[in-house]
């Protein structure tokens, strides 16, 4: 009983102590003891909120009924509601007087709104990104010409498309074919154009320029374009692999190869390059010439025009 007894005094000597370190601001009285407990709350407050929201996402994860998307929603929604019920309960539970810092906390909110009005605005963006369900996690997107994710169309036609990992709460990060890491801020997505290569169908169309000379038989190249392309397995047989003629360019009949692919996110620059290299055994194999750029000068004889 004593050791108890002693033990209550010494904490109640402590406390005292600590609430009379402080100052007064008007009215109001800062102390050392207040200082102390506001953290203890805040900290105990937040690992609280942290568990529930674990718990919460495990509940999530174990139900079959609901998708990745509607998943992210929840979890999204369900944490702002907790944080702001934990930042009123601690308010509530510290016996905090917001009327004797109105004039503070106006100002302080003023100055907080205006430098959280980006933030605040990629918060809403990424929540109806999740509600409308336009882009989820595991998506291949191209945002705007591609600058947002480091590089414009690469060569050959192919832009510089990315692989949604993860809708966060200021930025989607997108990881590109080369390994980078892109944070696209969520309000981009809502302003810019984004094409959505998974949205309504994996299916993409690849287009591909084959110039062909025109001392070759054309009907003999196109023959043997399509067949490089159906060898190929990632190319779909339905739609059927089809070339065209586009344009009798300077030096070569322009041709454009089209085909359909269902898995965009193994890459389209690979596929490319392999379609190319067959198209140019079966032209060796047959003869067909693949003409390349040149220049003819025309030298003409000196004359010298008189005034």
């Amino acid at each position: 009983m004593n050791l108890q007894g002693g033990l209550r005094d010494g904490i109640a000597r402590t406390i005292d102590t600590m609430q009379a370190i402080g100052l007064d601001v008007g009215s109001y009285r800062l102390s050392l003891y207040g200082i102390f407990s506001t953290i203890v709350v805040a900290v105990l407050l937040y690992l609280g909120v942290r568990i529930v929201l674990r718990a919460i996402k495990w509940l999530l994860r174990r139900n079959p009924h609901i998708d990745q998307t509607q998943r992210l929603l929840a979890e999204k929604l369900i944490a702002i509601a907790l944080f702001v019920f934990a930042l009123l309960f601690g308010i509530d539970l510290l016996g905090i007087d917001l009327t004797a810092l109105a004039v503070f906390s106006g100002a302080a909110g003023l100055a907080i709104g205006f430098g959280l009005q980006k933030t605040v605005g990629n918060l809403i963006a990424g929540i109806i990104l999740l509600m409308d369900r336009s882009i989820k996690p595991g998506d291949i997107v191209v945002v705007g010409d591609g600058s947002a994710m480091g590089g414009t169309t690469l060569p050959g036609g192919v832009p510089n498309v990315g692989r949604v990992a993860k809708i966060g709460v200021r930025a989607v990060n997108v990881i590109t074919r080369d390994g980078k890491k892109h944070l696209i801020p969520n309000e981009l997505l809502m302003t810019q154009p984004v094409e959505n290569w998974s949205y309504a169908s994996p299916e993409v169309r690849v287009r591909m320029r084959v110039p062909v000379g025109y001392d070759c038989d054309l009907r003999l190249a196109q023959r043997l374009i399509v067949e490089a392309a159906t060898d190929n397995p990632r190319i779909l047989n339905e739609p059927e692999p089809a070339v065209w003629i586009t344009a009798f360019g300077e030096r070569a009949v322009e041709h454009e190869l089209r085909f359909w692919i269902s898995d965009p996110e193994a890459g389209l620059g690979n596929i490319q390059g392999e379609v190319f290299l067959g198209i140019w055994d079966r032209f060796r194999e047959a003869g067909i010439a693949i003409p390349y750029p040149r220049q003819d000068v025309r030298i003409l004889g000196n004359e010298i025009s008189q005034s």
